[in-house]
């Protein structure tokens, strides 16, 4: 495993090296990141959304507009970007698992076997599950298979605030690989759109996505904590911990729900979010939370279109909330959204963006 970690390295190095020298049409002088910090773009892939690493170096990239995407990284010239399924609902969501990539299409999860050895002839999905509902509103998954080697999947709400079937929505669920044995673990979970483990606690973190049309200002997007399975985060009675939904708050108070670990800037759009596992930072992002924040897109000024940065203290608790990557905002405009991110082999972290087509490495550079 050693070996076959430091090729793809190796690989990644030299083909990042080719496509950072090619000339980008991406105003990435705008971007501003902390001293010592460069991005360059890694792969241009059409509405890149959440991603994940094959076994053998291959990214693996889901979208919203029906394709789904495989990068190699060959030793010397550009990048190689395959579409490797077509057709299919809102495939947001990828996640690899002994040798096969799993994908999200709203109401089912499909499994390409042996997909590092075709990718230039992919083979017909599996159908793991068509469980899920069929409703658009919130209907894309990230899925990511967990620390117990289950494959975590979330329903978001069907609307902007309701009370939905409560086994049916707004939670975050996990089953086994072949879709057997499925529970729920966390509910009251409007819409998330990433999720990772605490790399020594393996607890489970996620993003979730704040409620619209109560003002600019709240409620906040959240990061929350799952410290045990079951646990209820809120919606639709209860925002950031704190704030009674106008609607629904009445009828349960914010006490009986577990807050959020860090409640994060109102309208920012939460996606993707990794812990940093890497070396190649400085030892001070370690173990600590990157979250892709899409921006905002009902609010009269625009905020987010980042990634920013929430550091833990030694006992796994947030304690500072700040900007990493910011530029893709522009003014009033913006020319990318960050939709996930992902720590590579060689310790940088990827950035897909949906809306520029693009997969930005960002590196350690002093």
């Amino acid at each position: 495993m050693r070996a076959l970690t430091s090729i793809v390295v190796a690989v990644l190095a030299s083909s990042w090296c080719a496509a950072a020298a090619a000339q980008s049409p991406l105003p990435l002088q705008k971007i501003r990141l902390p001293d010592g910090f460069a991005i360059e773009v890694a792969a241009r892939v059409p509405n890149a959304r959440a991603m994940a690493w094959g076994a053998e170096g291959t990214l693996f990239v889901g979208s919203t507009n029906g394709l789904v995407h495989a990068v190699t990284f060959p030793r010397e010239g550009q990048p190689v970007v395959r579409a490797i399924a077509r057709g299919l609902r809102d495939p947001a969501g990828v996640a690899f698992r002994d040798g096969a990539l799993y994908v999200s299409a709203v109401n089912r999860i499909l499994r390409y076997d042996g997909i590092e050895k075709r990718l230039d002839d992919p083979p017909s999905p599996v159908v793991v599950s068509d469980r899920f509902p069929t409703d658009g509103h919130h209907g894309r998954k990230f899925i990511a298979f967990g620390p117990d080697g289950k494959l975590y999947v979330p329903v978001g709400a069907p609307c902007n605030v309701c009370a939905p079937d409560p086994d049916r929505y707004a939670n975050i669920g996990r089953m086994n690989p072949d879709g057997s044995g499925y529970e729920i673990v966390a509910r009251g979970v409007r819409n998330s759109v990433g999720f990772d483990w605490h790399p020594r606690t393996k607890e489970l973190w996620f993003t979730d996505n704040g409620r619209d049309w109560m003002g600019d200002d709240q409620p906040p997007c959240e990061l929350n904590r799952a410290t045990r399975a079951g646990q209820h985060f809120g919606f639709p009675y209860c925002h950031g911990g704190t704030i009674a939904d106008p609607q629904f708050g009445s009828q349960r108070a914010c006490s009986e729900f577990v807050a959020p670990a860090q409640n994060l800037g109102p309208h920012v759009a939460p996606l993707g979010m990794r812990f940093y596992t890497g070396t190649q930072f400085p030892a001070a992002y370690r173990d600590q939370v990157f979250i892709a924040e899409q921006g905002s897109w009902n609010r009269s000024t625009k905020i987010g279109y980042r990634v920013t940065l929430v550091r833990l203290d030694g006992n796994g608790r947030a304690v500072n909330y700040e900007t990493f990557a910011e530029g893709w905002l522009d003014g009033g405009s913006f020319w990318g959204r960050p939709a996930d991110v992902l720590v590579a082999p060689d310790g940088s972290l990827l950035v897909s963006d949906d809306y520029a087509g693009a997969i930005y490495r960002i590196r350690y550079a002093r």
